[in-house]
């Protein structure tokens, strides 16, 4: 998946089904049952506690999750559009995260900022520390860590460690110190 530009200013609930309705060929009816569906996955799979349910309920959601996640409390992966996130194997997201897959600001700052919809892929073995961001279109790269409270607006090189806000690489370190007791 791509970027795509987003600007969604329909106004009301039904307005807003009612386009979305329109765009994917489905009836108002089910596009809102669906987004009320969603929500209520999205509240299970932030509150519950076992991981696996919360994997469970991510997924059913639309998240693409692969084998042997963790999944933290409280972490919120994006409303409106769940299916443009993708989380590989053996990835760990801690708690009190956001995991963001579009920016919809309002249109009076259309000069200034973009709005649009872009995939976040957190690739495998990665680990998301405890009250991070990571922004739509941000791919987090193999084995890297997003140290706790970072906001991560750009691509994460593989075997990398992040920090900050905006997140900077604090340093990079050999793949083949992953498999033993040196990290």
């Amino acid at each position: 998946m791509k970027r795509i530009d987003y600007y969604n200013e329909s106004g009301s609930v039904f307005k807003q089904a009612k386009l979305t309705a329109s765009q994917k060929g489905r009836s108002v009816f089910s596009v809102i049952m669906q987004r009320i569906l969603f929500n209520f996955y999205g509240r299970i799979a932030r509150d519950f506690p076992p991981s696996f349910l919360r994997v469970y309920f991510q997924r059913l959601r639309g998240v693409t999750i692969g084998k042997r996640v963790f999944i933290g409390g409280n972490v919120s992966i994006d409303n409106a559009h769940p299916e443009y996130v993708t989380i590989e194997d053996d990835c760990s997201i801690a708690g009190e995260n956001f995991i963001l897959a579009h920016s919809n600001p309002k249109k009076h700052f259309s000069q200034i900022l973009d709005a649009y919809i872009a995939p976040v892929v957190i690739k495998k073995g990665a680990w998301v520390a405890v009250g991070a961001m990571i922004m739509p279109g941000v791919t987090v790269g193999e084995f890297s860590i997003v140290s706790a409270g970072s906001v991560v607006t750009k691509d994460v090189p593989p075997y990398s460690v992040v920090s900050g806000n905006p997140a900077k690489i604090l340093y990079t370190f050999p793949a083949e110190l992953i498999f033993n007791d040196k990290i």
